[in-house]
């Protein structure tokens, strides 16, 4: 379309097609609405660049039926590490999913594309944002694509188009922080010497690892504690990387056939708000950080899980209003995983007088509390939302364990209620007060009525798309007037129906 061609419309238009821009066009497929997807490159990159889906991501796929997808030939991990000390026990955490699922960002991206059109969401590749306008009623993007430039009228817009991201500057929100102190490479090449399994280690020089990505094929990521001596979209030549390897740990490296170089920092940066009237921010987008446990694509995927829905709602016919709770629910997250990787880095330091403090912070991990609670931090199974009302009960804002009930005669469980992107009001009371007080929100969520396989699960729950529990009951004799808040608040307002005319 030229530049001259008639403006299109559509409810979302999502820059950025990647795994996060990419996951947030899946879940606004699940509801009606016209959703367009723009990515400068016109091909995949193929790269690997980030491996690891953390349980809490595993457990959002597991909920939207897409894990097989993801799991098959994917090695398991059931250990983590916190600034290099692999010591994070993840079997022992609570849920299914107690581990790292080892999967390439290129194939995260081909099962979600994949995903997306199988939706029917529009996916136009080597189209380019080059300008917005965020108005009251709508924004119009500027779009430079093979045959020329136009625009695009929607509804909103979301940036997930990376740590540069030009929809952020676009729209003028402000990504507050620190500029990056660390000079450090990554590349996956081809090792003669093999390395036994992945390794993380704190030498004299900086941070050396390796991370095995089948046969002789290997990550290795260098880390220098000097300021950056190129800027970080500069190539990196195997040799550069060769050198830095030599410097950090005293000893050469023999590589060869390198797949893909690339330079990282520790630059830490927030967004200051995730909306700004029509377009949103998600992901890099919104937040980057030393790339320290693989956070960063994890906590892109889940601010999309969250984002989703809550989009989806507001094109259908909810308020408006709804879509502040992301900014209010997602800006914690990222500070926290900022703050965090911040940390980690800090411990990462080589300099002698930071080995006690690292000693001491490797002592307390061997504590079951110290490791379980920063094993949920790193994997945000801890992430807890604010309910309304506002409850004191311990599964109240978190995610929902995976239950198992019994409905029309056949056993299910929580994350296959939750397949449908839709709401969930789950109902064990064999009384009619719940069905009824939800009876007005039935167009958007779904009731399921049946009886629990254990004594563990509540006699009824609601459940957000994301998961998450937005109210629940222990016992039969509930008050409806919470359930009644807790459905308008998550699902908007009950509908007006209008009463018959009276006859004359």
């Amino acid at each position: 379309m030229g530049s001259t061609g008639m403006d299109v419309e559509y409810d979302v238009v999502i820059v950025g097609g990647g795994p996060v821009g990419l996951m947030l066009a899946s879940e606004l497929g699940l509801r009606p609405g016209r959703v367009l997807v723009l990515e400068r490159l016109a091909e995949p990159s193929g790269q690997s660049r980030a491996l690891g889906l953390h349980s809490r991501t595993v457990e959002v796929l597991d909920q939207r039926g897409l894990l097989p997808r993801f799991s098959e030939g994917a090695p398991v991990w059931p250990k983590g590490h916190f600034a290099g000390m692999r010591l994070l026990d993840l079997s022992k955490l609570n849920g299914r999913h107690t581990y790292a699922l080892m999967v390439p960002q290129s194939r995260t991206e081909a099962i979600l594309e994949e995903r997306a059109r199988e939706l029917d969401v529009e996916i136009r590749r080597g189209h380019r944002l080059t300008e917005l306008e965020n108005g009251p009623d709508a924004v119009v993007a500027t779009v430079t694509g093979p045959d020329g430039e136009y625009r695009i009228r929607s509804r909103y817009l979301v940036g997930c188009d990376g740590g540069s991201s030009l929809v952020r500057k676009l729209a003028g929100i402000d990504f507050p922080g620190t500029a990056s102190n660390i000079d450090a490479m990554l590349a996956d090449v081809h090792l003669d010497q093999v390395p036994d399994g992945p390794h993380l280690a704190r030498c004299k020089g900086g941070v050396f690892g390796t991370v095995p990505l089948g046969g002789d094929l290997y990550r290795v990521v260098s880390v220098e504690f000097r300021p950056p001596t190129a800027h970080r979209d500069d190539p990196v030549e195997l040799e550069e990387l060769a050198a830095s390897v030599k410097r950090v740990t005293d000893q050469e490296l023999q590589m060869r056939d390198p797949v893909w170089l690339s330079r990282f920092g520790d630059a830490t940066r927030q967004a200051a708000q995730y909306r700004k009237g029509r377009v949103m921010l998600a992901g890099d987008a919104a937040h980057v950080h030393f790339p320290a446990g693989g956070q960063g694509l994890n906590t892109g995927i889940q601010d999309v899980v969250n984002l989703g829905w809550k989009l989806a709602a507001v094109v259908n016919g909810s308020p408006d209003a709804l879509l502040d709770t992301y900014h209010d629910e997602r800006h914690p997250v990222g500070a926290r995983v900022c703050f965090n990787t911040q940390a980690q880095l800090a411990l990462m330091d080589p300099r002698p007088e930071i080995g006690p403090l690292r000693e001491l912070f490797g002592t307390l991990m061997e504590f079951d509390e110290v490791n379980r609670y920063l094993a949920e931090m790193i994997t945000a199974l801890d992430v807890r939302y604010p309910t309304f009302p506002a409850s004191d009960h311990p599964l109240a804002g978190t995610r929902v364990p995976e239950w198992s009930i019994v409905v029309d005669g056949a056993a299910t469980t929580t994350m296959k209620l939750l397949h449908s992107g839709r709401g969930v009001l789950v109902d064990l009371t064999d009384g009619p007060a719940v069905a009824r007080t939800a009876a007005p929100w039935l167009d958007r969520l779904d009731l399921v009525s049946g009886t629990p396989c254990t004594s563990e699960v509540p006699a009824a729950f609601l459940l957000r798309p994301d998961g998450h529990v937005a109210w629940l009951a222990e016992s039969p004799d509930t008050d409806p007037a919470d359930l009644r808040e807790a459905l308008r608040a998550w699902f908007g307002p009950a509908p007006v129906r209008s009463l018959p005319a009276a006859a004359s």
